[in-house]
């Protein structure tokens, strides 16, 4: 049972948590559950106590939903799903990764964008380029967020050496909805960005490189990686039309490879 009203100390440590994480506006609580939004991020959260020490953390985003990877709970309560935590520490550890997710997910950049960009001039190619770098730079910004600042095939955490990557490429997008979806891309280091982005590489659906019989063996041997790309369905879609556009209409595939 959910701890209603909540006490002094619960309240205190909701609040922390959930201030602490990017939600910092109140709206009060109902029956034992605290509300909570973000002036950056999309999407409530509702913090709740029950009596057995339990904490419990409500959501009603459903692109966090479908990417944050834990257990629903069978408790009722607000919100899309509601989940249970033995401790503190426990709750403490997942808001940092769904605050990314509902930083990034589903179209957070876009709003970013159409709010940066209202008013801008684009009716000369200089001026669409200039909206264009702004679009380009949310979509860096966010790219970093959702992958948590790394290449996912490498490790590397140095941000001059990462690139955001489009799965489609801008100019081929026919929405800046679709440009601007961190689906659309995949945060890479700059080399395996500069086969990518040429066809010389591309990633199967379980997220393992597929490499170009264009690219010699020794560049080939310079492409090292640690695991497969955690993948999304939105991102196996994207990538099909890379594999049909752009990796296998300049060679075949020669197959995934693992470069140790």
């Amino acid at each position: 049972m959910v701890e209603a009203p909540q006490t002094f100390v619960t309240r205190q440590e909701c609040d922390k948590i959930a201030f602490q994480n990017g939600f910092r506006r109140t709206h009060g609580e109902t029956d034992g559950w605290r509300h909570y939004t973000s002036t950056t991020a999309q999407g409530s959260i509702w913090l709740a106590a029950e009596h057995t020490g339990t904490w419990q953390l409500s959501i009603d985003h459903a692109g966090v939903l479908a990417e944050i990877g834990l257990e629903v709970s069978d408790a009722d309560g607000p919100g899309l799903a509601r989940f249970r935590f033995t401790s503190l520490t426990s709750l403490y550890a997942v808001m940092p990764r769904l605050y990314e997710l509902a930083v990034s997910l589903p179209d957070a950049p876009l709003q970013e964008f159409l709010h940066r960009t209202k008013g801008m001039p684009k009716t000369t190619e200089a001026e669409r380029l200039v909206v264009q770098r702004v679009g380009q730079g949310i979509f860096r910004d966010r790219l970093i967020t959702y992958w948590q600042g790394s290449c996912p095939l490498t490790g590397i955490t140095d941000h001059a050496l990462l690139r955001a990557s489009h799965i489609k490429p801008w100019k081929d997008c026919e929405s800046d909805e679709d440009r601007l979806d961190v689906h659309n891309g995949l945060l890479l280091s700059a080399l395996w960005d500069a086969a990518f982005d040429r066809g010389l590489v591309t990633f199967d659906d379980s997220g393992r490189p597929e490499f170009s019989i264009q690219l010699s063996e020794a560049a080939a041997a310079e492409l090292r990686w640690q695991a497969p790309i955690r993948l999304t369905d939105k991102h196996r879609a994207r990538l099909e039309w890379h594999r049909s556009e752009v990796f296998e209409k300049g060679a075949a595939v020669v197959g995934s490879v693992t470069i140790d």
